[in-house]
């Protein structure tokens, strides 16, 4: 906790509480105190092998120039994407399982860190703040939203993510089978289908004049849609430290292009402040009174609605 006076207030020993600063924001805490969790669910040795990766990364991010250095890069695509090409959103896809989750840690890390309005100075940011990150593995993704980012009319940057090489020796096919899928997306998005390929291929499926022209529109696929690609031998815990550290510095470079401060997180006191005077409202014990009326409305509604 990075309040021990209040663990005190709950009776904690200080000498059981695992302090840390009120700076570290949640999604940069994993690295500290807070990864204790994460040491007893997966063990020491593979804890720390998480750490080494990370710091590997760092130590890469610190030391390489240039299109070598891998944040700097992503963060460049990032800001091509959303400030020079106007896309507001962006798909994380990773083709590993053990992976699902990242999407969701990856909102939170660049959402709440570049989702400002100001700078550091606060003054008026004239860019646009950070994309809309979101995503599912990718084999989930191919059965629901692809169907937008492949013909959809907005177009939406992929990022791709897979192990070359698998955990079960057993299933060796099942795996190429999954990068295979992954490739593959990657290359529909860049190359595309046209009308005339899809014509002959209708024509060879034995479609004829205007049903064919019908069929044949409804297969085409726009093409030039950008995606990245990140390939690692095989998702141990060392790499899971390097991804992670990679998507932290690529936030850290994105906040200093637009001048921005990726470390702190106003935009969630409000609704916490505006909670605490609701809640008594809610509960019955105080009156709507003063409420706007749109809020009032909705604290009746539950209240009829047996809340």
């Amino acid at each position: 906790s990075s309040a021990t006076d209040k663990t005190a207030e709950w009776g904690i020993d200080p000498s059981r509480v695992f302090g840390f600063e009120d700076w570290v924001g949640g999604r940069y805490s994993l690295w500290g105190p807070i990864g204790l969790g994460i040491m007893i669910a997966a063990g020491p040795k593979d804890f720390r092998a998480m750490l080494a990766g990370a710091h590997a990364m760092d130590s890469h991010f610190r030391t390489a120039t240039g299109a070598d250095n891998m944040p700097l890069m992503l963060a460049l695509v990032g800001i091509w994407h959303h400030q020079i090409c106007g896309f507001p959103t962006r798909a994380v896809l990773p083709y590993e399982q053990r992976l699902a989750r990242l999407p969701a840690y990856l909102q939170q890390l660049e959402m709440e860190s570049n989702g400002k309005r100001v700078r550091m100075d606060g003054t008026a940011l004239e860019e646009q703040s950070g994309p809309v990150v979101w995503g599912e593995p990718g084999t989930n993704g191919q059965h629901a939203f692809y169907q937008l980012i492949h013909q959809g009319t907005q177009v939406v940057p992929c990022e791709f993510m897979v192990g070359a090489e698998g955990f079960e020796p057993d299933l060796a096919h099942q795996h190429r089978l999954l990068v295979a899928n992954c490739l593959a997306q990657s290359k529909a998005l860049m190359q595309g289908r046209s009308l005339d390929v899809a014509r002959e291929m209708m024509g060879e499926a034995g479609f004829e004049g205007d049903e064919l022209e019908r069929q044949a529109r409804h297969r085409v696929f726009p093409g030039n849609r950008p995606s990245t690609t990140l390939i690692y031998p095989k998702l141990t815990p060392f790499v899971l430290g390097q991804i992670i550290a990679l998507y932290e510095h690529r936030v850290f470079v994105e906040g200093v292009i637009l001048g921005i401060n990726s470390f702190d997180q106003w935009g969630v006191e409000l609704g916490k402040v505006l909670a605490k005077a609701l809640e008594p409202v809610v509960a019955g014990d105080e009156s709507t009174e003063g409420i706007d009326a749109s809020t009032a409305q909705l604290v009746a509604f539950i209240h009829e609605s047996g809340g």
